[in-house]
């Protein structure tokens, strides 16, 4: 399909949209109107440093892949074996377009990120963009994702509300202890009980230690923070405090 007309191209990607990637198609955008300008292109710019130039024998999954940019940015910079998975299925329509579109060998499928233990294996890198925050269950994401699908990098980011300061905090506070959690760079997670950005699927806005510590708590070392919503993760083991359930009564502590 690479060498369809710039017109054919327009005819097509209109008949799937409306776009929330704004891709160039040979020549053809997608979304050129984005509210959020050249989205998700300037928001890669501010971290795309951070990420391996070549991801040659490398394997990606794109967990919540919409319609495709970092599926396709990843396949360019050589990744081996690129699966794109999203649950809205025009998202995929639009994915698999713009894939054979532009000749990049990329798989897509509807698989919802609590479904990741199906696909039986692991991957070199994992991107998890923009999907933390429509989810009603985060935090059994992120397990899902340590336990089942990543083998060593997380890429991850979430909208974020409140202070990008992040304090440091200690491992345990006294029970009528309680001046940490005005501070605005304790770790919080602000939930939105019904819309925000006319959105009902946006339900939770962490502030940037929010971000880290839930990912820490899952067992994501955190390498890199290049941009204010963006953090690059290296797997680790998950801590011993981090179970899911409250300790059996009388647990040794």
């Amino acid at each position: 399909m690479t060498d369809l007309s710039p017109e054919t191209i327009r005819t097509r990607a209109d008949a799937l949209g409306p776009w929330f990637h704004n891709l160039d198609l040979h020549g053809v955008r997608t979304a050129p109107d984005h509210f959020l300008g050249d989205y998700p292109a300037v928001k890669f710019a501010g971290f795309a440093h951070v990420l391996p130039e070549r991801l040659d024998g490398k394997s990606v999954l794109d967990i919540g892949c919409n319609g495709g940019f970092y599926s396709m940015e990843m396949k360019k910079r050589g990744a081996a074996r690129v699966l794109g998975v999203d649950w809205d299925e025009d998202y995929l329509a639009q994915a698999r377009f713009a894939a054979e579109v532009t000749g990049l060998d990329i798989e897509f499928r509807k698989l919802s990120v609590y479904d990741v233990g199906s696909l039986g294996e692991r991957f070199d890198v994992v991107l998890f963009l923009g999907v933390l925050y429509h989810l009603r269950h985060p935090l059994l994401a992120l397990d899902l994702i340590h336990e089942h699908a990543a083998r060593d990098l997380l890429v991850f980011q979430t909208m974020q509300r409140g202070s990008d300061q992040i304090d440091e905090v200690k491992p345990d506070y006294d029970f009528f202890e309680q001046d940490h959690f005005h501070s605005p760079g304790y770790p919080k997670m602000h939930f939105i009980e019904r819309e925000y950005s006319h959105d009902p699927t946006n339900w939770w806005a962490p502030n940037a230690a929010g971000s880290a510590a839930v990912l820490r708590s899952a067992g994501f070392e955190i390498t890199a923070h290049p941009e204010p919503e963006v953090f690059l993760c290296r797997k680790t083991a998950r801590p011993d405090w981090s179970g899911p359930v409250y300790p059996a009564k009388g647990a040794a502590r």
